[in-house]
């Protein structure tokens, strides 16, 4: 039942609502915030903190603010051409032509030109290091025939994750060139949470995402990609996922980060620029490993594990041989004395 204000004030006057209504208005009317001693009205237009291991939410801030996500959008994109090789419609290795309409695909790239051919598995590096909106075009394109194909097979994805407050317009997320809204990608923090738990459960994202540097077409052509997310290697356990940004969206993060065994998604959009964005999620980050609880073995042994990402640097030396044992020095010792002479 929805009250106006003056309503549930005259209501509450003449006794009306009983005690656990209150209660339940009450909570619906106070803000949700992740910290009331500090002003987050212009650090984002919405935030979430999730528990990756539960999905419970830990922290709130006008999560289901709807706006455009920018280039998170392709998180939505990656779990389409995941599907796709779930259901063995392609392999990693499937070569994928590049089309005039994706060699054409304006902002971050990495400058596919027409009929040039790169397997399935360089473009999801290309579209989750580099946010390449020709990777993603490209993909698009090779896999539904065209973008509106692919883009309906997104938000049918969508729909089947109880994304309510999203709807895809794109595979890339740059915005329309009429720029209105209506014609843009829209979704929410909750909804971006609700995808980034998905993908960390069923998909293996994390060997793309948590990827600091990678060369693209080695040769004369030769792209070095450096990723997007300016918090891996420098915020303990941040290992993906993407990052957004255009004018009309702001800039957005759905990140995600793995501390002793315990691992958390914060999603922020629309922060006012890239320095604002990266310390609020960092921000987000400490408080909620400090908000989860010890974790536990039903926890532990959830029925999707959360997978942890690939080592992206040197491993650590392998640990010395253990020191050859003398022979029979695994036997059992019988300890016996002998008789004293007669």
């Amino acid at each position: 039942m929805h009250f106006s204000r003056r309503a549930w004030i005259a209501s509450v006057a003449a006794g009306l609502l009983p005690a656990a209504a209150l209660a339940a208005q009450a909570k619906r009317s106070a803000p949700s915030r992740p910290d009331d001693t500090v002003d987050n009205s212009t650090a984002f237009k919405g935030a979430i903190v999730l528990d990756a291991a539960t999905g419970a939410v830990i922290m709130q801030d006008r999560a289901d603010y709807v706006g455009p996500p920018a280039s998170v959008t392709k998180l939505m994109t990656f779990l389409v051409v995941h599907d796709r090789l779930q259901h063995g419609d392609l392999t990693l290795q499937t070569p994928v032509a590049t089309t005039a309409e994706a060699a054409k695909t304006g902002g971050s790239q990495v400058y596919l030109a027409e009929k040039e051919v790169f397997p399935v598995e360089e473009l999801l590096f290309a579209l989750m290091i580099a946010s390449a909106n020709d990777a993603a075009t490209a993909l698009a394109i090779h896999i539904a025939g065209s973008k509106g194909a692919f883009v309906e097979l997104m938000n049918e994805r969508a729909k089947a994750l109880g994304m309510a407050d999203t709807v895809f317009r794109s595979p890339h997320g740059l915005p329309p060139s009429s720029r209105k809204l209506s014609d843009s990608d829209v979704t929410s923090p909750r909804d971006l949470a609700k995808l980034s738990l998905h993908l960390l459960r069923a998909t293996d994202i994390l060997k793309y995402a948590s990827v600091h540097r990678r060369t693209f077409r080695p040769g004369p052509k030769q792209i070095d990609m450096d990723n997007h997310n300016n918090l891996l290697g420098k915020v303990a356990g941040v290992d993906g996922l993407k990052t957004g940004f255009t004018r009309g969206a702001g800039f957005c993060l759905a990140a995600t980060a793995l501390r002793k065994g315990r691992r958390l998604i914060v999603v922020t959009m629309g922060s006012p620029d890239s320095k604002t964005r990266d310390l609020k999620i960092t921000e987000l980050l400490e408080k909620g490993f400090a908000k989860l609880p010890p974790p536990t073995p039903q926890i532990v042994d959830a029925d999707v594990p959360i997978k942890a990402a690939p080592r992206t640097s040197a491993p650590a030396p392998a640990a010395p041989p253990p020191a050859a044992k003398p022979a029979g020095a695994d036997e059992p010792v019988v300890k016996f004395t002998m008789p004293p002479k007669k």
